[in-house]
């Protein structure tokens, strides 16, 4: 398949055969499972995906790539194509009955952490997802507080999923090759959240304005929102910063807040 890649899709095609077949042992699809793949460009992981007998439905953003791919699978019962935007894309309406999706993408780094915040929005009809991403990017999704990549991202994802980083791999194994090293990592949404939350999109708020600037303590980043007493209350030191305070403290944090707005 020739493409020119694209600088303003981020395209970056795998090619690494070897590469390819640990992603494909991460993933290990089975015949009776319903996979969505984001982003597949050139097909490198698609062809072994189909190969398994899953029922496989892929996003494809570029028509050319979406044509190319439609001309190459699209004689096999279990492919069936989308040309679509994969940060609008409703994904949920691909869910099979009784079942839910597993997901797998190459994706494009230029658009990964707003696809990762729509994924969580999808999170309750997916099973886990394995995506390869920037190797800061993973490193910030499973940092631990008190780490220098701990930030809102990882909060997010953390309080939704349990992330997994399973290998990093180099630039060489894409074409064009990225400047950066690269790392693919599984999500796996849980079953029943490690911190309860009651009001998800109030918990959202908290953590984006608690980190949106991180020198802060949580007294003066949160004015306007948490008291300080109410920060007190959940066991966190108003003088400390965003960085400092586990998903559990901001989860305890946003129900805290959510049941005063009711009484």
């Amino acid at each position: 398949m020739n493409h020119r890649p694209r600088k303003r899709f981020g395209q970056n095609f795998l090619h690494d055969s070897g590469v390819v077949g640990r992603i494909l042992a991460a993933v290990a699809p089975r015949p009776e499972e319903h996979l969505v793949e984001i982003g597949p460009g050139r097909g490198a992981i698609t062809a072994g995906l189909l190969e398994s007998g899953c029922r496989l439905e892929v996003v494809e953003l570029d028509r050319d790539l979406a044509a190319a791919l439609e001309e190459r699978f699209g004689g096999r019962k279990n492919f069936h194509l989308h040309q679509a935007d994969a940060l609008r894309f409703p994904l949920c309406d691909l869910k099979p009955e009784g079942g839910r999706l597993r997901v797998v993408g190459n994706l494009p780094y230029n658009i990964s952490t707003p696809l990762l915040f729509h994924l969580l929005e999808e999170a309750s009809c997916i099973r886990d997802m394995h995506f390869m991403l920037q190797k800061e990017v993973v490193e910030r999704m499973a940092a631990a507080p008190g780490t220098k990549r701990y930030g809102r991202l990882g909060v997010m994802l953390q309080a939704r999923c349990a992330v997994k980083p399973l290998f990093t791999v180099g630039p060489g194994a894409f074409r064009p090759a990225p400047k950066v090293e690269s790392a693919f990592v599984r999500l796996t949404p849980h079953a029943r959240p490690p911190w309860p939350v009651a009001d998800f999109d109030l918990f959202s708020r908290i953590v984006a304005q608690a980190f949106s600037q991180r020198r802060k303590t949580l007294r003066n980043a949160l004015k306007g929102l948490a008291p300080p007493r109410v920060l007190e209350r959940c066991g966190l030191d108003p003088g400390a910063r965003a960085e400092q305070v586990p998903p559990a403290g901001f989860a305890a944090l946003a129900n805290a807040l959510a049941a005063r707005a009711e009484s």
